[in-house]
């Protein structure tokens, strides 16, 4: 008798809580696509209505719940389709990435009992290509057209971000060379150096996901003047800027010191008509009065 009533107990425990389950891709996805995910539940009669999607935060390293979500290109759409909770994001990027569960929020159902397995999803994805001079801001980036003097080092890389460490290499235009590297490197360039260069970035499980990028270079003369080369234009660029930038802040200074001088001399001098005009007992303003007075009361 003891023992059905143990099976019994066991078989009610185990009818009362929910097995939750998610289904989705476990191969990775390439940019672009659409993902979706479900929630189901077994061996229970519990509501998916108490059902919610999470995702785990790289950033703030903790579970953080699903919300549905229409912003431009980052959109995510939730409903209920019978007995299942759908999640449906319909273009991957690389900010979907991470894992996700599915949690119940029922009173009787607790961790780790209340979520399912974790689901990684994987996004495969590439950025657009940069180029980078050594010695100089990345931040300006790279001309189209990198006008040098003669004798000048030039350095270039290449670099794009992506889901897998990309393989880059440079070549030129009319030559049949091919450097596998991401660096450029032209020691004392002179006139043969001249021409086009093109560097390529390919992603290593995704042969779809190539960028290129293509760079002119010229060669000046050594004598040139230090203005017509890129470095020179630079800083004559960067020279106006901060020149338009001291200006404008000289011409509100003034502004602001004329407006203030205005302000303080348009106030003038006290007007005596305001004051007030005293009052003597025996003036004809006073009240009556058995004894006369010509003392002012204020």
């Amino acid at each position: 008798m003891k023992a059905l009533l143990v099976v019994a107990a066991v078989a009610l425990i185990r009818g009362s809580f929910a097995t939750l389950l998610i289904k989705g891709p476990t191969e990775p996805i390439l940019e672009g696509e659409s993902i979706t995910l479900e929630c189901l539940i077994s061996d229970s009669e519990l509501n998916i209505s108490q059902v919610h999607f999470e995702v785990f935060s790289k950033y703030m390293q903790t579970w953080r719940p699903v919300w549905e979500r229409s912003w431009c290109y980052y959109s995510m759409q939730i409903e209920q389709i019978s007995d299942s909770l759908v999640l449906t994001i319909p273009r991957a990027g690389r900010y979907y990435e991470g894992p996700y569960r599915c949690v119940s929020d029922a009173e009787n159902v607790t961790a780790p009992d209340n979520s399912s397995q974790v689901l990684a999803i994987k996004v495969h994805y590439m950025g657009e290509l940069s180029l980078s001079r050594e010695g100089f801001t990345s931040y300006l980036g790279v001309p189209q057209e990198l006008r040098v003097r003669a004798g000048d080092d030039v350095v270039l890389k290449c670099s794009a971000s992506a889901s897998e460490e990309p393989s880059y290499f440079w070549n030129k235009n009319g030559d049949d060379w091919i450097l596998p590297s991401s660096k450029l490197t032209l020691k004392k360039v002179s006139a043969q150096d001249e021409g086009k260069y093109t560097c390529v970035a390919e992603h290593p499980s995704v042969e779809s996901f190539s960028r290129r990028r293509t760079i002119s270079i010229t060669v000046l003369p050594e004598d040139a003047p230090w203005y017509e080369s890129s470095n020179g234009r630079l800083v004559l660029m960067t020279s106006a800027a901060a020149v338009s930038l001291l200006v404008f802040i000289l011409s509100m200074s003034v502004f602001l010191c004329r407006r203030a001088k205005q302000t303080k001399t348009s106030k003038g001098p006290i007007d005596d008509r305001s004051q007030k005009k005293p009052i003597y007992r025996s003036s004809v303003e006073s009240l009556p009065s058995t004894c006369g007075d010509k003392q002012p009361l204020v």
